[in-house]
């Protein structure tokens, strides 16, 4: 009898674990943020258990980062560092982004290179206005190109000649994913989607119980609003991804397209039949920053890197002879997909 009785008390106890665990992953409510930032925009979802709207605090934590990283920023500690200014100082988020810089330099033999700056001005993407560009403008600009030019040495960056300018464009915004990501896991968050400009980063699952669902666009002329027209849907769940593609900048000079993507070995812009990378990584700086970079080596040599580095997954678009839209799926990168649009 008491043996039954014991057997029924554990029975209750182990029922009341289950209604209290199930209750307490349901509690809590979805909250959906929308902001402008970097010239582009932001949407944030995550489930807060207390219902707390977090947009001060994510819209102070990216003002923070455009005083560390923006170069259109005059007073950013890049700006500062770029203008010579010899009591400026890294922080810890330029440091992070310069040591990353550095690693994916040395992965891609130099395709990745955030010493581009006087070339990205000289060609009109920058925070210059771009004058006539020539090649004797860009062969005397080149001799300033390359990660071999610059240090960090504690706290300081040192640049060989004060000529030397720092873009970190193609790989701050995707730092910035992560650094809102890892703010509300310090939050214990354990449901969202961060997305800035097209770069994203998930954990858990939405509002609907489902795996966050992020869309691929569509390489067209003009498709400038990330979601408007999409090629594929994917599944992610404590990943990121980044997505570069020469459709969504250039300018047009004597009836000629030019991409904004820089070649830093060339100092000219790429000529490519690639015409989007889609990058899938654990954390979305380092998404971004190889997706910049399979734009500047090109369709072949960028399948090539993914066969030997499996830490990376693509999905990358490119137009044929005929002129036709092609895909190259990385062999890891179909356990993502969900909808081939």
């Amino acid at each position: 009898m008491k043996n039954n009785l014991f057997r029924a008390l554990i029975l209750v106890f182990v029922i009341a674990v289950i209604l209290f665990i199930s209750l307490r992953n349901t509690r809590g409510q979805y909250i959906k943020l929308a902001g402008l930032v970097q010239g582009t925009s932001y949407h944030i979802t995550y489930k807060s258990r207390q219902g707390k709207n977090l947009q001060q605090e994510i819209d102070s934590l990216l003002a923070d980062f455009d005083r560390s990283c923006s170069i259109y920023l005059p007073g950013s500690v890049i700006s500062r560092i770029n203008h010579n200014d010899p009591t400026v100082e890294a922080d810890a988020k330029l440091i992070a982004i310069f040591n990353k810089s550095v690693e994916v330099n040395r992965e891609t033999g130099g395709a990745f290179d955030i010493t581009v700056g006087p070339l990205v001005n000289a060609w009109g993407f920058g925070f210059t206005a771009g004058s006539e560009t020539d090649s004797n403008t860009i062969d005397s600009l080149m001799q300033f190109i390359g990660m071999d030019k610059v240090k960090l040495s504690g706290n300081k960056i040192i640049k060989e000649n004060p000529n030397v300018m720092l873009d970190v464009n193609a790989i701050a915004q995707g730092y910035s994913v992560d650094i809102i990501a890892h703010y509300l896991e310090k939050l214990r968050v354990k449901n969202y989607m961060v997305e800035i400009g097209g770069e994203v980063r998930t954990r858990g699952r939405n509002d609907k119980g489902n795996i966050w669902r992020i869309g691929i666009d569509k390489p067209l002329e003009g498709n400038v609003t990330p979601g408007e027209n999409l090629q594929a849907i994917l599944q992610l769940d404590r990943k990121s991804l980044a997505t570069s593609g020469n459709y969504r900048k250039f300018y047009e000079k004597d009836g000629v397209k030019y991409a904004h993507t820089i070649d830093p070995k060339t100092g000219y812009p790429v000529i490519s039949n690639l015409l989007s990378t889609t990058v899938v990584a654990d954390d979305c700086m380092t998404a971004d920053a190889y997706a910049t970079a399979f734009m500047v080596i090109g369709l072949n040599r960028t399948i090539d890197f993914l066969d030997q580095h499996k830490t990376l997954d693509a999905y990358l678009i490119y137009s044929d002879e005929k002129g036709q839209y092609n895909v190259y799926i990385s062999k890891g990168f179909s356990r993502y997909m969900a909808e081939q649009l």
